[in-house]
């Protein structure tokens, strides 16, 4: 069943965090017991592959909401 990239693409973006790594993990688990089809099986990998994106993008973001509150706060300690 091949999947509509502008549909997921679109829902892949309004995915939380935990959304993505939730449905990453079921895809995984699918993907482990056997799909029933090749076709089957390398909709499943895509899916997983944008999902992974998807999960690092959220990690890159928050990497750099961290970055920069503490470069605020340093500058701020720095500042007294």
């Amino acid at each position: 069943m091949p999947m509509n990239d502008d549909r997921d693409e679109l829902s892949l973006a309004d995915l939380s965090y935990e959304q993505a790594r939730d449905e990453l993990i079921r895809v995984v688990s699918e993907l482990e017991q056997g799909a029933s089809t090749l076709e089957q099986s390398l909709a499943l990998w895509e899916r997983g592959e944008a999902l992974a994106r998807r999960c690092e993008e959220w990690l890159i973001g928050a990497k750099e909401r961290l970055d920069a509150a503490r470069a605020g706060a340093e500058a701020a300690a720095s500042a007294e």
